[in-house]
């Protein structure tokens, strides 16, 4: 008897084929930066702080992402996540039954300085965007952000359709969540979805952060590092000219 023995193919070489094909086209490019405010990326005010280290890198390399994209003139749409404040205490934050869960058992997801009731209440520094970062005159900013996603109960899908949009680079935190989320749902809207690997960080740990960008990489989308991404676009600039 035969068994049917599933075999699994190269990672390393499917994701070296596939990002030979990819083509960036930076006038139906948009970059879409989710959580990238001070909740996450001050070390100095965050509630569910990324260590800092990782804050230098993350916010020096998206800035130089960013820098790049408004030279080439691809949008730069900023997802914000906001809670309402209430006199319920945390009452968007703690609907999940998951974090009240966590909150109940007076658990912290993130460490010592982690905050689940705390965390981006309106009119709070920590949903600051990154002042390295913007908004600068022309980005565009969502900032009614409630859950994983940065489409569910946003405007997202049609911000990125009014401007003719097919492919999205998404960067942010949390790598493993919010990240990985956003690129989902971007796939499942038949968009290019690309991440950056400078550009996202995780506070839930390395493992699940490389986890994540080889879940996207092998199963729906493009990781590439900044580097790999400004070749990209800069190998499509004769394209674009000849098309003037």
């Amino acid at each position: 008897m035969v068994k049917n023995v599933h075999r699994l193919v190269d990672p390393a070489r499917l994701k070296a084929t596939l990002n030979e094909l990819l083509v960036i086209d930076p006038a139906r490019t948009a970059i879409v930066a989710v959580d990238m405010h001070r909740g996450h990326l001050d070390p100095a005010v965050a509630t569910e702080p990324v260590p800092a280290d990782a804050c230098r890198r993350v916010v020096a390399r998206t800035r130089a992402l960013l820098d790049l994209a408004r030279e080439r003139r691809m949008p730069v749409i900023h997802v914000v996540l906001r809670y309402r404040r209430h006199p319920e205490p945390a009452l968007e934050r703690l609907a999940a039954p998951f974090k009240r869960a966590v909150d109940l058992a007076r658990q912290r997801l993130l460490g010592e300085r982690s905050s689940l009731r705390d965390h981006n209440v309106e009119g709070s520094v920590q949903t600051q965007i990154m002042p390295e970062l913007g908004p600068v005159e022309g980005d565009l900013v969502i900032d009614n952000k409630k859950r994983l996603s940065a489409f569910y109960g946003t405007d997202l899908e049609i911000l990125l359709r009014v401007l003719k949009i097919d492919t999205v680079v998404v960067v942010g935190v949390n790598t493993n969540t919010c990240v990985l989320c956003t690129a989902f749902e971007a796939a499942n809207r038949d968009l290019t979805t690309v991440v950056i690997s400078d550009c996202v960080t995780s506070l839930y740990g390395d493992d699940l952060h490389a986890a994540a960008l080889e879940n996207i990489a092998r199963c729906f989308g493009w990781v590439l590092s900044l580097e790999e991404f400004r070749a990209k676009v800069e190998a499509a600039a004769p394209a674009a000219a000849a098309r003037v």
